[in-house]
């Protein structure tokens, strides 16, 4: 079905503020109302940051990945810093996700739906509200659209007019994006402008080029038969983010011209948290009044008496590609928490892109005191998600991972076996640790021959 011409219903009772009706966790408190009220009504003046047009062409290639046409590849930063917001490093995060999708396209024969965590991702929840240290308490850093990491009240004050400034970087990002793209930076006849060169002597770095030469090759040939292949010269790439601040969300949330309803404007694919995810809560009313597709992330808590209403409140006209479920168990917990949800979704024959989140139930920390994930655990989740499915007859529709292009060393484990003592080499992150890309291209690699093993 054509997701543009599917029938479209307004959302009873619900408008961009009805959520301010409802409790919100994860806001930080503003302490000048009058400040942040200026802020969001220069925010609502500004311009969207993406069109609806590429919202409804997302949703539309969410509901053939529900079918089994596409597969989902969704990553990025687990924190984006207004810092960060630099050529090399937007560069190198989007040769990471391009040179995964290719490895995921030629392994999985199927079109790869690439979605960036990024141009916009610029606030965290937090497990606390204030941070104590040395006997001095302040707020919790909430990420660059809300304070500073550094530890002094000037810093952690809660700044309304970080609004904008995450607005203007995520404009930055998403135009530099659309200019490589559109530049032919994603073309397949040019896959070496993908290259990371401090990954030269990677133990993978052979198998990738002998695939490359394998795609280009097969590319070449069909060209001699059929002439050239314009798909082949761009690609399409969307971008996302938990839309956790929600007096930002709503600042973008807009109509336009010949589409009902209300867009948020701000990102393609918001999603809710797991910490946000309360039925009754702010995020679920905000949510289910937009026309993007929105996405769940679901936690090894979660029932499926708790589950199917969510299903409910988010997409009740059963809309094609409308409604995501990103599973973040944990590789010692997926075997019990996955099936019984599985098994209730089907059993109501409701329809959801399930994606597997290896990463989040799988953090923990070390002796020498930094937050990481181990590489096996991330790939014995994402293994037993697919097996999960194939035993319950669902598909495991794509991954969310978080993921970098730089050279750091955050997850232990991976093809070079880093250990606890190589995280003092290279760790970058302020929030969450991430796969450097010699250990994403590795995950992508796996996924393939998972795939292969059995998976529809």
């Amino acid at each position: 079905m054509n997701v543009a011409s599917t029938p479209f219903h307004e959302a009873a009772g619900w408008s961009p503020d009805s959520w301010q009706r409802r409790t919100a966790l994860q806001q930080p408190q503003y302490a000048d109302a009058a400040e942040l009220a200026r802020a969001t009504a220069q925010l609502a003046r500004l311009p969207p940051l993406v069109t609806s047009w590429e919202v409804l062409a997302l949703k539309q290639a969410l509901a053939e990945a529900q079918e089994g046409r596409r597969f989902l590849l969704q990553g990025g930063d687990c924190a984006e810093s207004f810092a960060d917001c630099t050529s090399p490093i937007i560069s190198n995060r989007l040769k990471v996700l391009l040179q995964m999708s290719l490895v995921l396209v030629h392994g999985l024969k199927k079109p790869v739906l690439r979605v960036g965590r990024f141009a916009g991702q610029y606030a965290k929840p937090r497990s606390a509200d204030t941070e104590t240290r040395d006997g001095v308490t302040l707020p919790s850093f909430r990420g660059d659209l809300v304070n500073s990491p550094e530890f002094t009240p000037e810093a952690r004050r809660a700044d309304p007019q970080r609004l904008i400034q995450a607005h203007a970087h995520s404009a930055l990002t998403m135009n530099f994006v659309r200019a490589l793209i559109d530049g032919g930076f994603a073309d397949l006849h040019h896959p070496e402008y993908w290259d990371l060169a401090w990954v030269e002597h990677s133990p993978l770095a052979a198998e990738y080029r002998r695939m490359v030469a394998g795609i280009g090759d097969s590319l070449r040939f069909m060209e001699t038969l059929a002439g050239p292949i314009a798909g082949f010269t761009r690609v399409d790439f969307f971008t996302s983010h938990e839309a956790l601040l929600l007096h930002y969300e709503q600042a973008l949330t807009r109509q336009v011209p010949r589409h009902k309803g209300w867009f948020n404007l701000s990102t393609h694919f918001p999603w809710i948290g797991m910490r946000t995810a309360a039925l009754d809560g702010a995020h679920v009313e905000y949510f289910r009044g937009i026309r993007n597709p929105v996405a769940v992330k679901i936690g090894p808590s979660v029932t499926p008496d708790q589950l199917l209403p969510l299903i409910d409140a988010l997409n009740p006209d059963e809309e094609p590609g409308r409604l995501t479920l990103i599973t973040r168990m944990g590789n010692a917990k997926i075997a019990q928490a996955l099936p019984p949800l599985l098994e209730a979704v089907r059993r109501e024959g409701r329809r959801v892109l399930w994606v597997a989140d290896p990463m989040h139930g799988n953090t923990e920390s070390t002796s020498n005191g930094f937050k990481t994930r181990r590489f096996d655990n991330i790939r014995g989740e994402l293994d037993q998600a697919f097996d999960i499915h194939a035993a319950a007859g669902t598909r495991l529709g794509g991954v969310h991972l978080e993921l970098t292009g730089e050279n750091v060393t955050e997850c232990m484990g991976g093809a070079r076996d880093l250990s606890e003592l190589d995280l003092e080499r290279a760790y970058k992150s302020t929030v969450d640790p991430r796969l450097n890309y010699e250990q994403s291209l590795e995950l992508a690699m796996l996924i393939v021959r998972k795939s292969a093993g059995g998976q529809g």
